[in-house]
């Protein structure tokens, strides 16, 4: 695909951002070598190398801790009650 003036023009209206003019050719250059790169992505078969395809990764087990964690860091607020942090009211 062929990047434009106008098509450069369109890109930075939706982007809101200001290319300089002496950067048009430069980003324009940029974006044709991106399209090329997906166009070549765009051509691979893949669904003929589906061999990796059924792996899976491995997880490891859920175990459940007894964590303190919550009343640890509780403990280290200026105020807490309740298993909350107390913050001064701030919105009326």
């Amino acid at each position: 695909m062929h990047i434009d003036d106008t098509t450069l023009a369109k890109l930075q209206r939706l982007g809101s951002i200001k290319v300089d003019e002496d950067k048009h050719d430069e980003i324009k250059a940029q974006l044709e070598e991106i399209l090329g790169f997906v166009e070549n992505l765009n051509s691979l078969e893949l669904a003929q190398n589906s061999s990796s395809s059924h792996l899976k990764t491995p997880l490891r087990d859920d175990v459940v801790v007894d964590s303190h964690i919550a009343h640890d860091v509780l403990e280290c607020a200026p105020k807490a009650q309740e298993g909350f942090f107390i913050v001064p009211k701030i919105i009326e």
